[in-house]
């Protein structure tokens, strides 16, 4: 739902890498790239398919926005939920649903009424938009553990389609201290709040003097899901 080998690593491989008369004779002939896979192969393999809840202990939803073109202001939600489809050796047919409470917008030092600002009528309009939702509708795998999630975002009583960026981190089938089947992903995407109908303090063209149209948002969240195989009975039982 992103992997760079370190400079000295390439440096050891160039200085073991064989002369260029030993690379033409060791060279195999061209031949035609293989089929794009639909599985996902990071370094933990054998994770079951199956059904996964979301580990709220162990997940963020954070979002940035240009404040005046001096900074990206940066808030979260606390409170939010996600169930998962996953198939780590057939990842399209994966499957995510999402909600969040937006009331429970998280801010960095907020001055005196300036969250009750944001979750009013002006901003998000909690009272009449209770909930954020995302559900996806394609998955696309782009490498090894990267992926594109593509999904209907509703917002504001407005739904479009929103593509994330997503990292899948491993994960394992299970562990005596944690017998079930876990799985982890970063994921970060852009969007633009005034295609949702929340366009209050939208910069002027050709200006930064007010609050970004672009949101980013960044996400980290680990999954828990079928239990262990052969786990001690008093660990499955947790």
């Amino acid at each position: 739902m992103k992997t760079i080998l370190p400079i000295v690593a390439l440096l050891a491989l160039a200085a073991c890498s064989p002369s260029t008369d030993d690379k033409k004779a060791a060279e195999p002939p061209l031949v035609a790239a293989p089929p794009a896979s639909t599985a996902l192969k990071p370094p933990k393999a054998d994770i079951p398919a199956g059904d996964y809840v979301l580990d709220k202990s162990h997940a963020s939803l954070v979002f940035r926005v240009s404040h005046l073109g001096f900074s990206h202001y940066t808030a979260a939600f606390g409170t939010f939920d996600a169930k998962l489809r996953f198939d780590q050796n057939n990842a399209v047919a994966s499957a995510i649903e999402a909600t969040i409470d937006p009331k429970s917008l998280t801010l960095p030092s907020p001055p005196p009424g300036f969250q009750a600002d944001l979750i009013g009528p002006q901003w998000l309009n909690t009272g009449t938009y209770p909930s954020i939702t995302f559900r996806s509708s394609k998955v696309e795998v782009t490498g090894p553990d990267t992926g594109k999630v593509t999904g209907d975002l509703t917002l504001h009583g407005v739904t479009k389609p929103v593509t994330l960026d997503v990292t899948y981190n491993g994960g394992y089938a299970g562990h005596p201290m944690d017998p079930h089947a876990r799985v982890g992903f970063s994921a970060k995407g852009v969007f633009k709040r005034s295609d949702f109908g929340i366009a209050f303090g939208v910069p002027a063209p050709g200006t930064t003097m007010g609050v970004g149209d672009e949101v980013e948002v960044q996400i980290e969240a680990e999954f828990t899901g079928p239990p262990l195989v052969n786990a001690p009975p008093a660990a499955a039982a947790q």
